[in-house]
């Protein structure tokens, strides 16, 4: 049985385990002891452990991976002298990607409403919520250039570990002799740190059981019906952005055919709404683009990690309607002028929020504040916000492996032969594992 379809099946045995979980709480049909032994040893005891230390695991690697491989890539892009290009290439793009994600998601929340007719008790449950102060956009622009990269690379901050990396291969590949030798080290360590991802990969079915049991087993349904309306313009955003607006991006700027990327990104996908961590998919992530897509090392090494760091299309999308669902909630009018501000703030957030915990809220409050909309209602939307969080991840990976596409296409750097290839049923991350095999 292949890597992807034991994912699948654990995904699916999580979210039914889960959902039975649910129910049995709600109803106390085995009695309060057996319920509450269930969520102390087993929700919150053993799936929480497992779920967590895969997790964990995921971003152990996350941090050498990214480094290595990026020095690595920028040693040979360096020797043509394309990283200028291909890191301006990348950010208009994944800039351009954000703007039309949260006009999408604007023009939805107008025409459907979300936020009009909804109830006071929608935010009853999560009335407690206090919005975190966003830090000034400047601020957080000057903090993508690191000051210590051994404490970038301790606190995960990737775009001062791209910013490094990208400095530290450009140096090497003008240091003739001694550059080629360490430029070879940094090969054959990549190789290593492959193997290792290759390894963690094997338990991936079993995480994947244990995160989506936890969060099914806690998300229950009254919470998602009274914002039913508010989830399913979110989710058909998100749906139309993935499916529509970047197989029309591809098309229009590769000429590469969008099914082809779809199908092969499938079950990356399925792994990135299992774990709803951009970061944490990394790994798989860049091997799919790599192996699968036929992307070249050197570019993907580039627009993947970066594209983890600052492609926040999902979120983008969220941001948009929660933004038209509160400003209808409270009846306040926003206008023109307001919504255009949303777009700009949220396109131009997505790199300067990009280092910063809690991303998505962070940035949602950024957009609220410059909309004169109160960040109380945050709470309101922020109960449902795990399972979208979940499909967005899946959009902004599926996003990432776009533009990593359209800029190798671009860059002379994609092999087509197998980008076209059908035969993928056992893409290898290295020698002794696979990603995505079927």
């Amino acid at each position: 049985m292949g890597l992807t379809t034991k994912i699948l099946l654990g995904m699916i045995a999580g979210i039914g385990l889960g959902i039975l979980i649910n129910i049995l709480n709600m109803s106390q049909l085995l009695g309060e002891g057996v319920t509450n032994a269930i969520n102390l040893y087993l929700t919150g005891g053993l799936f929480d452990i497992i779920g967590r230390i895969f997790i964990a695991s995921l971003k152990l690697m996350v941090v050498p991976l990214v480094l290595v491989s990026l020095i690595s890539g920028a040693c040979a892009l360096s020797e043509g002298s394309r990283i200028g290009p291909l890191a301006g290439k990348t950010v208009l793009l994944y800039m351009l990607t954000t703007a039309i994600a949260i006009t999408l998601a604007l023009c939805m929340a107008l025409i459907f409403q979300p936020g009009v007719g909804v109830s006071e008790a929608a935010a009853a449950a999560t009335s407690s919520f206090q919005p975190k102060e966003s830090p000034p956009l400047s601020e957080v622009l000057v903090n993508i250039f690191p000051t210590n990269p051994v404490a970038a690379m301790a606190e995960g901050n990737m775009l001062q570990i791209i910013v490094f990396a990208l400095l530290m291969g450009y140096a090497i590949s003008r240091c003739g002799e001694p550059g080629k030798r360490v430029a070879a080290f940094f090969n054959d360590l990549n190789s290593v740190v492959l193997r290792m991802v290759g390894v963690l990969m094997v338990f991936a079915p079993y995480g994947v059981f244990a995160l989506l049991a936890k969060t099914f087993a806690g998300l229950g349904l009254e919470g998602l019906l009274q914002l039913g309306k508010y989830f399913l313009v979110v989710l058909a955003a998100l749906i139309i952005h993935a499916l529509g607006v970047y197989s029309i991006l591809l098309k229009l700027l590769s000429g590469l055919k969008p099914l082809e990327l779809l199908k092969k990104m499938r079950p990356t996908m399925i792994f990135a709404f299992s774990t709803a961590s951009s970061a944490a998919t990394i790994p798989v992530t860049l091997a799919t683009v790599e192996k699968r897509l036929g992307v070249d090392n050197k570019v993907a090494a580039f627009t993947v990690p970066l594209g983890a760091t600052i492609n926040m299309d999902g979120t983008a999308i969220m941001q948009g309607v929660a933004t038209v669902f509160i400003a209808q909630f409270f009846g306040i009018e926003i206008g023109l002028t307001g919504f255009l501000t949303v777009i700009l703030t949220a396109t131009l957030a997505s790199i300067g929020t990009a280092g910063v915990p809690g991303v998505g809220l962070i940035m949602l409050g950024m957009v609220l504040q410059q909309v004169g909309l109160p960040l109380e209602g945050i709470a309101i939307v922020i109960g449902v916000d795990r399972l979208l969080d979940m499909v967005r991840t899946a959009v902004n990976i599926t996003g990432d492996a776009v533009v990593s596409s359209v800029v190798a296409k671009s860059e002379g750097a994609l092999d087509e032969e197998t980008y076209y290839d059908a035969n993928y049923k056992s893409v290898s991350i290295n020698d002794n594992s696979t990603v995505g095999a079927h």
